[in-house]
């Protein structure tokens, strides 16, 4: 069984469309059908139910892909293996993050990898926290940047760093803050701000389970005025006396406007690197990381 006719099936599968998948293999439609057709003769199965509108996979088809698309990673893991070891670190370095972290952690890193390795092209996808895990988890993204927990098994992780968390608050006087609470408090308990209005990340942002997770040991379930896909947004609401956030220390040094406070309960979030423990991980992504170590060792000296 030729993996380009392995390639082509998973093609559709994916696209769920003859046509779609067509063009991203840039052949002819009616070569696409006929190929899919010899797969099915050869295997004496069918792997597509097709109708007008749709092709899905029938049950036989469901397992075959399953295998295939295994097999389609390890033959590309070979194959760039192979191929680096005597290139070296070159070729593409995808780097998953969300934008809360992206913007904050990366600049620098990326500027003294680019200086050490000029010869990667280095892209970045920048995501939720459930799009940018299962674009890790299906090889998309060499290696990605996650706050834990990371609860997919097929990853495996590398610490970068811990830091603690504080509450943003609005520099006006709001009816809802809590009497005596001022911009000079040491610290705040949490569930002194019951009452208040939260802006919280949307759906699929690790943050937002951080912050709805805090809300609970503290007793209540935050009540959501907003909710944003961007902290620079959360912050600006904030600001405008909206609502309150949370937000982690690397976010608040770098964001002037909102009031930051230190929680009573001293909560932080852990940033880690992911990566598919079951895949090659390439040279660049390699280099990434152990640059990241040489950076922070030498942080650590000064």
């Amino acid at each position: 069984m030729e993996t380009r006719l392995l390639k082509y099936a998973c093609e559709v599968y994916r696209k769920q469309s003859f046509t779609q998948a067509a063009k991203a293999l840039n052949i002819a439609q009616p070569s696409l059908s006929q190929q899919i057709a010899k797969l099915e003769r050869d295997l004496g199965v069918r792997l597509f139910f097709r109708d007008r509108n749709k092709v899905t996979p029938t049950p036989e088809g469901i397992r075959f892909f399953k295998r295939a698309e295994h097999i389609l990673q390890l033959h590309e893991d070979l194959e760039r293996e192979m191929r680096e070891q005597s290139e070296g670190a070159t070729g593409d370095l995808i780097i998953g993050t969300t934008v809360i972290t992206g913007g904050h952690v990366l600049p620098p890193l990326l500027q003294s990898y680019q200086v050490q390795y000029p010869q990667v092209n280095v892209r970045l996808v920048e995501e939720s926290t459930e799009t940018i895990t299962e674009l890790t988890v299906k090889g998309h993204v060499d290696v990605s940047i996650l706050s834990l927990p990371v609860e997919d098994s097929r990853l495996t992780t590398k610490t970068m760093l811990t830091e603690p968390l504080f509450l943003a608050l609005p520099t006006t006087d709001e009816a809802w803050l809590p009497e005596g609470l001022t911009r000079q408090t040491p610290s705040v308990r949490l569930e002194e701000l019951a009452g208040a209005p939260f802006i919280l990340l949307k759906r699929g942002y690790g943050f937002r389970q951080t912050v709805l997770g805090l809300c609970a040991e503290s007793g209540f379930q935050p009540r959501v005025a907003y909710e944003t896909s961007s902290i620079q947004t959360a912050l600006s609401f904030v600001k405008h006396g909206l609502g309150v956030t949370l937000v982690p220390e690397m976010v608040a040094r770098n964001n002037t406007g909102p009031v930051y406070l230190s929680l009573a309960s001293k909560p932080t979030r852990t940033l880690v690197f992911a990566y598919h423990k079951d895949r090659y991980l390439p040279n660049a992504a390699r280099s990434f990381l152990d640059l990241y170590d040489r950076v922070t060792q030498e942080s650590k000296r000064h």
